[in-house]
């Protein structure tokens, strides 16, 4: 069975060499950077294939503005820095109009102030810290923040899984994570909850039987993990080669299917919050999974795809309100963006460029990840 990157590999290279030759028609130049390959490839790549769904739709159809839409794809290799050197290539060598990313919110923190001062909106597909639209007024998202996220996963503990006792482990050179632990301690505990150890580890650890030790010593009856899949998946084996038997959870960094790759049997029954399910049953999700089942062998689209697609199709709805690709003009149509017809729900931009929904409980199970509730702190 082919690997997920190769199987996607001749498509992309299709899909851009397609785009290059369009070259002559003047397309409108949009770029998208993330994790491609490294560690947190499962975020990009799934992303990416929801993107490239939308400008394959669009192209289709006529393209945007009665021009066809060109995709240039950086990929940042999971790395620390590059984000940042990509944004300046997009801006003084690509000259694109716009940009779709990052994933993870440490590479939408570095190259938001390019964008920022080159004054290219950028919209982040599932950059959660409220920092990245922070970084200035062309700074957008489609994503809920982690202080939703945060009292979302603190509702859940307190009011499903009944839980009075929790311990946090805390990605301390993680933007996302530490954002997200602190607002979960704040939630949790104004609801009546006890954070009976918090714990910390650094970006790419393997080992965290120090840390589970001291959890199952504190009497902690489930285990808050904010960070990557990565780390999470290995800490729910380790906890569970520990004898914890307590639920375990996480955010939407949790999600991707290295968690179960990764975790094994360790990972079933665990929770993580999610930002689209593709079990709805709306018209709008399930049209959407059929289209990329069939343009994707068979696969299901996780949340990370399907906030591709919506950002992609966001951005060409507010190029066509915007009638022109000026980058002021295109920012204004951005920000007054209100209850666009998204795959996940209307989508309002609001005052602070961030998109507001409820958060969607998945539980890991037989393997596969199935939707729970809708949670609205």
């Amino acid at each position: 069975m082919p690997s997920l990157r190769s199987r996607l590999l001749p498509a992309l290279v299709s899909f851009v060499c397609g785009a290059a030759a369009l070259a002559a028609d003047d397309p409108i130049r949009i770029g998208e950077y993330g994790a491609f390959t490294g560690k947190d490839a499962d975020f990009g790549i799934a992303a990416r294939k929801g993107v490239i769904l939308a400008f394959e739709e669009a192209n289709a159809t006529g393209g945007v503005l009665g021009r066809k839409v060109e995709l240039l794809v950086e990929d940042n290799q999971s790395k620390q820095g590059e984000s940042a050197t990509i944004a300046k290539k997009f801006v003084s060598r690509d000259k694109v109009v716009a940009v779709l990313g990052g994933n993870l919110s440490n590479h939408s923190l570095e190259a938001a102030p390019v964008f920022q001062n080159a004054k290219i909106p950028m919209v982040a597909i599932t950059s959660t810290n409220p920092r990245v639209t922070e970084m200035g007024d062309y700074i957008f998202r489609v994503c809920f923040i982690d202080p939703f996220q945060g009292a979302a996963l603190a509702k859940f503990a307190k009011d499903t899984l009944k839980l009075q006792r929790v311990a946090v482990i805390t990605s301390v050179n993680n933007a996302y994570s530490v954002g997200l632990s602190k607002v979960f301690r704040e939630k949790f505990t104004a609801a009546g909850g006890v954070i009976v150890a918090d714990q910390k580890h650094n970006e790419g650890d393997k080992d965290f039987r120090a840390q589970l030790t001291a959890i199952k010593a504190a009497g902690a009856q489930a285990i808050l993990h904010s960070g990557n899949y990565t780390e999470g998946a290995l800490i729910c084996r380790q906890a569970r080669g520990l004898g914890f038997t307590g639920p375990l959870f996480g955010g939407d960094a949790w999600e991707g299917p290295e968690l179960v790759a990764i975790g094994g049997a360790a990972v079933e029954g665990t929770y993580y919050s999610t930002h689209a399910s593709a079990e709805s049953a709306t018209p709008a999700m399930q049209g959407f999974v059929k289209r990329y089942r069939a343009r994707w062998d068979g696969e299901i689209p996780n949340a990370t795809t399907t906030l591709g697609y919506e950002a992609a199709l966001l951005l060409f709805d507010a190029l066509k309100r915007a009638g022109t690709t000026e980058s002021k003009a295109l920012r204004d149509a951005l920000a007054a963006t209100k209850d666009f017809p998204g795959v996940t729900g209307g989508i309002t931009i609001d005052a602070q460029r961030n998109a507001s929904k409820p958060a969607m409980i998945v539980v890991v199970q037989d393997g596969k990840f199935k939707f729970v509730e809708a949670v609205q702190p």
